[in-house]
């Protein structure tokens, strides 16, 4: 494809102030905490055309290079935590038990000391529950043509649950356009996630996330016998073991899980159907086993009455809880099972993982390009650096346990047989993430699966809980869609 630059047209009239972000979790977001119900970017359900091609022929993109502000757009802190080590080069403090600092690191082969040397980075970090992070992004893209030079999103992350949003918008570059060609070292559904429906590809993602079944060690051996990953795979490799498993559990005064949300990602990546088909909302068999489950596992105490990322889930994460499995990618236990990390409260070392009943991904983070940037040289950089760069791509899993979007390093070190993840008993979890990666399939999508995905099971609560009858809980849920969603037909 013919590569152009053209230069950025920047608005002298109108400056608009820059949206920060609001979530409590991260120190270095500041100042707007504004909620507005912004509309989405495009909207596209299965089975439907997703770009205008009449309006793409008319639009060619802008950007160019030689901004002095590196803007960039994300839901949380753990990219930026990445970035700022292995690509902008900055020191890190390694602490013990205690909060004390033990050594400082730095990582001397990161590009950003070259790339960055005149050029200030500004993160613009905004919570994605709700759909928050997505609103405040949507407000400023659509402000970017305006937007002062300092002000422009250069690029901005998005994960799987709506990336096609952003894919099939006007406000996204092709990343050819800026030099950055697909690496034969890319998984393939992270390729295909962050295309269009042309086939343009439009980011490109920094992790690979096949999702396991986590498990702690000592609770596996009391209920089953054994903490042998391939022992608890062959007792827990279909729903129907796990469900006799969960019983057993039970009896030995252990959860099975600590969320009732637990399993979801595991049923709802394996549908055999959309969200919304056809624009009606659709609500598909594995959805439906998923409801099943939960009423079961309430009911009988499997498991807690809690969501995916409460407080009564995590602090069965401690030496002190009585939960056997948890589901998650490397990206789940390296960010978001923190008391189980600690060192003196948690018991780091006293887990495993295995594939567990069901093959499935959950997440994932990608980086995209905006239109409008001034920055497209170092957006690029940083593209190449968190995907074909070895050095940062093998930091990534010896530093932060992360599974990387490069099959060559991940082979590498499951291949490795010195390498192991003390987290994890010293077990060799790329070597499981290798296999599973295999699997994974991005199929069933639209740009709506976030809140539908969140909104779901907590309506289903009260039916779990016997606060109301089944058909009482969709029809409260219909009525979210619908009163969110106007264009999705709803029973």
């Amino acid at each position: 494809m013919k590569k152009r630059i053209l230069a950025a047209v920047l608005a002298t009239a109108s400056i608009l102030g820059t949206v920060a972000g609001c979530d409590s979790n991260n120190t270095s977001s500041t100042g707007n905490t504004e909620s507005k119900n912004d509309s989405t970017t495009s909207s596209t359900t299965e089975g439907e055309s997703k770009t205008d091609e009449s309006s793409e022929e008319e639009k060619e993109p802008v950007y160019s290079n030689g901004g002095k502000v590196l803007t960039i757009y994300a839901w949380n802190e753990e990219f930026k935590g990445f970035f700022e080590k292995y690509y902008q080069g900055l020191p890190w403090d390694v602490k013990d038990a205690e909060g004390n600092v033990i050594e400082t690191k730095k990582f001397d082969k990161a590009p950003g000391l070259e790339t960055l040397k005149d050029v200030e980075v500004k993160w613009v970090i905004n919570p994605s529950e709700g759909g928050v992070y997505q609103q405040k992004l949507d407000q400023a893209l659509k402000g970017q043509a305006d937007a002062a030079a300092d002000d422009k999103i250069d690029f901005f992350l998005a994960e799987a649950d709506y990336i096609l949003k952003y894919t099939d918008s006007e406000y996204t570059l092709d990343t050819s356009l800026i030099g950055v060609e697909t690496a034969d070292t890319q998984y393939k559904y992270t390729v295909q996630a962050a295309s269009d429906s042309k086939g343009k590809v439009k980011g490109v993602s920094f992790q690979c996330c096949p999702s396991a079944l986590i498990y702690r060690r000592s609770i596996a051996k009391d209920v089953l016998g054994t903490d042998d990953p391939a022992e608890v795979q062959a007792k827990l490799g279909s729903w129907e073991d796990f469900d006799k498993v969960a019983a057993q559990a039970k009896e030995k005064g252990y959860y099975m899980t600590a969320s009732y949300v637990e399993t979801f990602r595991t049923f709802s990546n394996n549908v055999s159907s959309a969200w919304v088909v056809n624009g009606e909302l659709n609500i598909d068999k594995a959805i439906d086993d998923w409801t099943a489950q939960g009423k079961d596992y309430i009911e009988k105490e499997y498991t807690l009455p809690d969501g995916v990322w409460g407080d009564q889930k995590n602090a069965q994460m401690f030496k002190e809880g009585k939960t056997m499995c948890f589901f998650g990618p490397a990206w789940y236990y390296n960010f978001s099972m923190k008391n189980a990390q600690d060192k003196e409260k948690g018991c780091p070392g006293d887990w495993a993982i295995t594939t567990g009943p069901q093959e499935h991904f959950w997440g994932g983070t990608w980086m995209l390009a905006a239109d409008g940037t001034d920055n497209a040289d170092i957006v690029a950089d940083v593209m190449k650096a968190f995907t074909v760069n070895e050095d940062i791509c093998s930091a990534l899993i010896k530093n932060e346990s992360q599974f990387t979007n490069n099959s060559k390093v991940n082979e590498a070190f499951a291949t490795d047989p010195n390498y192991g993840n003390a987290f994890l008993g010293g077990q060799n979890d790329v070597a499981i993430f290798v296999e599973l990666a295999k699997g994974i399939k991005f199929e069933h999508k639209t740009i709506y699966d976030q809140l539908l995905s969140e909104k779901y099971p907590e309506y289903m609560l009260d039916y779990f809980q016997d606060k109301s009858d089944k058909d009482a809980a969709l029809a409260k849920f219909y009525k979210f869609v619908k009163d969110t969603y106007a264009e999705i037909k709803t029973p």
